[in-house]
């Protein structure tokens, strides 16, 4: 084992994270390292890292540090004799989602959605929807319930099947308030996920709030390559541009620093997302905390373009 164990440093390049992020961890969260050596510092073991993996991936999805490592110190680790799970990994069987403390309709959905009953899920997220409007079900509803499931898979593996089809769902509403609410003037905002970001329901969710207020956009999904970008960006001269990212591997700032240098540059570049971290963003780049900001900053461009001051 002393073999394989691994020093705090080797750790951090390994997660992307600083050495001082895992003490933090490990005196905050009791996710340190395990294997002790006498006269030497103690090290990571696989099983320490694979827990350390877990954390990291669920605090840039938007999971609170505190429930990340809740469910990290429930992650299956990989042993020489099979999979073990940790003791308190049978919290809630595996047959429940964890919503916290979202209401009854969040947890009446998260039960639909283990049911794969997607007739179900579809009444709940569009009775949301025509009573709460988009950011409401989107910040108490879907929230919820998605990193519920994002939790639950980190800790068990499973549920795949039961993501998929929420993930489906979710989209095919936000899909259907896009399209039966017709845009004020010409699409004015592009939205875009970064490159090779897959994870789009976000962006899903700021399109459909934007149509509910009658604020054009184009929809480009996920995965657009910078150049496709920059192309999108020549053909069409929109006043704002979003780009989301979910997860550090996917933020890469010199996307965003491509778009501040375009001949066609928009007013606003926004950094969606928990992939992007602050301090690294380019000079004019602004990070939305939530899908209400990320609208309200879309709108006051728009409307400044649409009613300049007087000069």
């Amino acid at each position: 084992m002393a073999d394989e164990a691994l020093s705090a440093g080797a750790v951090a390049r390994r997660l992307g994270v600083a050495v001082t992020t895992l003490r933090t961890w490990h005196q905050r969260y009791g996710l340190g390292p395990s294997e002790h050596v006498p006269g030497h510092h103690r090290r990571y073991t696989p099983a320490d890292l694979a827990r350390l993996e877990v954390m990291r991936r669920l605090t840039c999805e938007g999971v609170s540090p505190a429930e990340a490592a809740r469910w990290a110190r429930q992650t299956p680790v990989t042993t020489a004799n099979g999979v073990a799970r940790s003791r308190t990994a049978r919290d809630g069987g595996g047959h429940t989602i964890p919503v916290g403390r979202a209401g009854p309709a969040a947890r009446g959905l998260a039960r639909a959605a283990m049911r794969l009953d997607s007739a179900a899920i579809d009444e709940t997220i569009s009775r949301s929807l025509a009573g709460d409007g988009v950011i409401d079900t989107w910040d108490k509803l879907l929230r919820p319930v998605l990193a519920g499931i994002g939790q639950r898979h980190a800790a068990t593996a499973a549920l795949i099947e039961v993501e998929h089809l929420m993930s489906r769902c979710v989209s095919a509403a936000f899909a259907a308030t896009t399209a039966t609410r017709p845009a004020l003037g010409s699409p004015r905002i592009l939205l875009s996920c970064a490159d090779e970001e897959q994870h789009s329901l976000p962006l899903e969710a700021l399109a459909a709030a934007l149509a509910e207020i009658g604020v054009g956009h184009r929809l480009l999904g996920a995965r657009v390559p910078v150049a496709a970008l920059l192309e999108a960006i020549d053909r069409t001269g929109p006043a704002a541009v979003v780009v989301w990212s979910h997860t550090r591997a996917t933020a890469d700032p010199a996307q965003l620093s491509a778009l501040l240098t375009a001949p066609r540059r928009p007013l606003l570049v926004l950094a969606a997302g928990p992939g992007w971290r602050a301090e690294s963003l380019p000079a004019g780049v602004i990070r939305p905390i939530d899908l209400t900001e990320a609208v309200s900053l879309v709108v006051a461009v728009r409307d400044s373009l649409d009613h300049p001051a007087a000069s």
